[in-house]
């Protein structure tokens, strides 16, 4: 007797920056996009920077380059206006995401992480508040009724801080050069407008 044909599942990874401009929509629609196609999503923040730094640069290239920053705060409005989505352009950016980045990757596999993410998205481009402030993760975090100082304790740890530099080197091995990235399997597709192709791979990925 055969045994039964089993599909394999579908899933996609979310490789996202807190200061990403484009992860901001991406983060707000990817669950129900994905639940949508029967996909599971991985939740996987890491650092720009180091990567930025491979290619020379100091800081964002939204801001190293005017223009082309200009133009990306423009269409991040139609974006956002187009998603009934709050925008209020941060008064810094980019934003200091490191240590709800640690937070991320130490509870990675947490039910409440989506909204987290989502949360921490909110305050740094709809409230223009500072990601980086304890007290601003901590608030989040209790928001969703969970012990922040436990949370931040751990997020301090030696091992957490290993933790996300191994990802975002795992991240670089695997071709990440901007934010959000989507990999299903060894597929790489980049960029907020790349997020439904991405799923759509994901689900005829597993037929």
């Amino acid at each position: 007797m055969s045994e039964p044909f089993e599909s394999k599942p579908m899933k996609v990874e979310f490789w996202f920056e807190f200061a990403s401009t484009y992860s901001y929509p991406a983060a707000m629609r990817i669950e129900a996009l994905a639940a949508s196609r029967g996909v599971a999503v991985a939740w996987r923040s890491f650092l720009l920077a180091p990567i930025f730094q491979q290619q020379g640069w100091n800081n964002s290239p939204f801001n190293i380059y005017p223009v082309k920053g200009q133009y990306m705060w423009r269409d991040l409005e139609r974006i956002c206006d187009r998603l009934d989505i709050p925008l209020r352009r941060p008064t810094k950016f980019p934003r200091n995401g490191l240590l709800a980045a640690r937070v991320v990757c130490s509870h990675a596999d947490e039910p409440w992480i989506p909204d987290f993410v989502r949360g921490i998205y909110s305050v740094n481009f709809a409230e223009d508040a500072e990601i980086s402030d304890p007290t601003v993760i901590s608030r989040c975090l209790t928001s969703l009724g969970q012990d922040a100082a436990a949370i931040l304790a751990t997020a301090e740890t030696p091992a957490s801080k290993d933790k996300l530099k191994a990802q975002t080197a795992e991240a670089m091995e695997r071709g990440l050069f901007g934010a959000p990235s989507f990999l299903v399997g060894g597929e790489l597709f980049w960029g907020n407008d790349r997020l439904e192709e991405a799923l759509d791979w994901a689900v005829r990925a597993a037929r």
